[in-house]
């Protein structure tokens, strides 16, 4: 930890472990993150990110590495959400998340969600690079404001590319400070709570999932690919999660 906040990178890899199972050669915690392993079920290893202290705070520097190997099946969740909060030192905190996917390697990345607390200023971004036949569940909620609270300021991120094409790139800003018009009727709508699902299989070169209205404020949209992006808001964290989860439990089936 530093004048200018706590500096941490976690770090974690997946390999085949040639008898059926998992193995995680690389599982390292850093200062407030904490990687623990957990029960996992079949072929697939888990692991939770349990965060050691409050943060991300002002000045905080987060990163997460993760790489998944041919043929691994990783899950990958956290004990609680990530709250980001205002802190004594100036400027931003940043929280990084790069994740790689190796061809037949899976990925469930399926964390709580990011709680944008009254006062912070928190940019996120994540990358995840698949190769060809790699296959991705990829979850991100972000809640603006806590009970009854206005939002800090939040920026967010997400690519995420197949064998280096990218499938998606976009880019949410929310909270005091960012563009005019971020909590009208034709971005947000006085939503608090949005979310995303991107799943990529690659089942879907052959028969992709059509777009879909899933709610009053959800659809499911086909990507350049076989991959498929969920978007949804909700006004609270609750409904939210269950939009996402049936949207997945349709996808599934």
């Amino acid at each position: 930890m530093t004048a200018a906040g706590v500096r941490a990178t976690a770090r974690l890899g997946a390999r085949a472990d040639g008898r059926g199972g998992t193995a995680l050669p690389v599982l390292e915690s850093a200062g407030p993150l904490a990687l623990r392993r957990t029960r996992g079920s079949g072929d697939e290893a888990r692991v939770m990110l349990v965060g050691a202290m409050s943060g991300p705070l002002g000045g905080d520097r987060f990163a997460v590495e993760a790489e998944v190997g041919e043929g691994a099946r990783l899950r990958v969740g956290s004990a609680a959400a990530t709250i980001a909060l205002p802190g004594q030192a100036k400027g931003e905190a940043r929280y990084d998340v790069r994740i790689d996917v190796a061809a037949g390697g899976e990925l469930r990345w399926l964390p709580e969600q990011l709680i944008s607390v009254k006062g912070s200023d928190l940019r996120v971004s994540t990358r995840v690079d698949l190769a060809s036949g790699a296959r991705l569940v990829f979850r991100e909620e972000q809640v603006l404001g806590r009970a009854g609270e206005e939002p800090g300021r939040l920026r967010s991120r997400l690519t995420v590319r197949l064998d280096g094409r990218a499938l998606l790139d976009q880019e949410v800003a929310c909270g005091p400070g960012s563009p005019g018009g971020w909590d009208g009727p034709a971005v947000l709508g006085g939503h608090r709570a949005l979310g995303q699902l991107v799943v990529v299989r690659p089942e879907f070169v052959e028969r992709l999932p059509g777009p879909k209205v899933l709610g009053e404020a959800a659809a499911l949209t086909p990507l350049a690919g076989p991959a498929v992006l969920v978007s949804a808001l909700a006004p609270d964290a609750l409904r939210l999660r269950r939009l996402l989860d049936e949207a997945l439990a349709e996808l599934d089936s």
